[in-house]
């Protein structure tokens, strides 16, 4: 029934009778996300990581998205870090052939 119609047998303010206990929440599955390759291994393993928030309720997702994000920021950043300058090779000694 609903709220303005309580159940016959109910007090009006009172909650309805169920027929048991509350149904439990499904169990936690996979839901079979596809990671494609992308050729670069660092970034591969942070995308293998979010397959561990399919084993974990919804409330503990939020850690694996976290530590994912950070690493993946972590290797974008990495990517705009200019490397150190090449050496400059040391000049050529001169020789001088006159005897």
């Amino acid at each position: 029934m609903s709220d303005l119609m309580p159940e016959p047998g109910t007090a009006p303010g009172e909650p309805a009778a169920t027929d048991g206990p509350p149904p439990m929440p499904a169990a936690p599955s996979p839901l079979g996300v596809v990671r494609t390759p992308t050729a670069n291994a660092e970034v591969d393993a942070w995308l293998e990581r979010l397959a561990d928030a399919d084993h974990l309720a919804a409330d503990g997702h939020i850690e694996v998205y976290e530590d994912v994000h950070r690493g993946l920021r972590d290797a974008l950043t990495a990517l705009d870090a200019r490397p150190a300058p090449a050496p400059v090779p040391a000049p050529m000694p001169s020789h001088d052939n006159r005897s």
